[in-house]
């Protein structure tokens, strides 16, 4: 599942924390038709998920997949203390120019539950997320909506932190940027691989399940954007633009142009810098 095609709907955040005065019910059966996010942040109780019963502790995340039956049990004088959200999410490309939609039903790649160790960016972006969510201040909809987005950021990229394979994920990070300083050159896989000392099979293997993309449609997407500002910003044809960034002809940047963005460069242009 490629998370970049995703877009989310929140149904409800919830959260319980010392000393707020909510009242919970302490026991919770459900097999819930969309997908929740629960961070433990203290108290005592047990979660149960498809018959495996979890006893909680500060730093569990739980991932409660759509159609997952599970139990949560609050202890009556020191209940569970978490931030949770509760969403749905389906599945929109934008690939020439056309855009397309279905309904998402794979669970996103994430475990059922994980123990977070120095989670503070996770339970921070939880924090912000239900606040923007229980404030309802105007276009409470949209900020919510990112802050979901900057959540599944943070555990994924602590996920890639605490894995054993870390330094695989630096090095995908030092081809990125090497990559940003070479926007002009034409960089191949093999080169790229030697860079960071990995077979070429394991390059494209890390760098697809780190980013998304594989490692040419990523240097074209920043060749694309770099694209963007020298046409807004310079006065440059797009001839001069295709040289400056590495595209062998003038045509085959306007057909990678075209795939990213839905319209030619000359129409970019007219369009954006002329609203034609």
């Amino acid at each position: 599942m490629n998370l970049n095609h995703l877009h989310f709907h929140i149904h409800y955040c919830n959260s319980k924390q010392p000393n707020d005065g909510k009242q919970l019910r302490s026991s919770i059966r459900r097999t819930l038709t969309h997908h929740e996010l629960l961070l433990v942040t203290g108290g005592k109780g047990s979660i149960t998920l498809d018959r495996k019963k979890l006893l909680v502790q500060e730093g569990m995340l739980f991932y409660i997949h759509a159609g997952l039956p599970h139990h949560i049990q609050m202890d009556e004088t020191d209940p569970i203390c978490f931030y949770s959200v509760h969403f749905s999410y389906a599945g929109i490309r934008f690939d020439d120019g056309n855009w397309s939609i279905g309904q998402e039903t794979e669970r996103l790649p994430l475990p059922s539950m994980q123990v977070l160790q120095n989670g503070y960016l996770v339970e921070d972006a939880f924090r912000r997320l239900a606040a923007a969510w229980f404030t309802k201040l105007p276009g409470y909809e949209l900020l919510t909506r990112a802050g979901l987005e900057q959540l599944l950021y943070e555990i994924l990229v602590h996920a890639q932190r605490q894995n054993q394979n870390h330094a695989v994920a630096l090095k995908v990070e030092k081809v990125i940027q090497y990559m940003r300083e070479h926007l002009g050159e034409r960089l191949t896989l093999a080169e790229l691989s030697e860079l960071v000392h990995l077979s070429t099979y394991y390059l494209s293997r890390a760098f697809k399940q780190t980013t998304g993309f594989t490692v040419i449609e990523y240097f074209n997407k920043l060749k694309i954007d770099k694209a963007k500002e020298l046409i807004l910003e310079s006065d440059k044809k797009i001839k001069d633009i295709a040289l400056e960034l590495g595209f062998a002809d003038e045509f085959y940047f306007s057909r990678i142009f075209k795939r990213t963005e839905g319209m030619s460069p000359s129409e970019f242009y007219s369009k954006i810098v002329h609203g034609v």
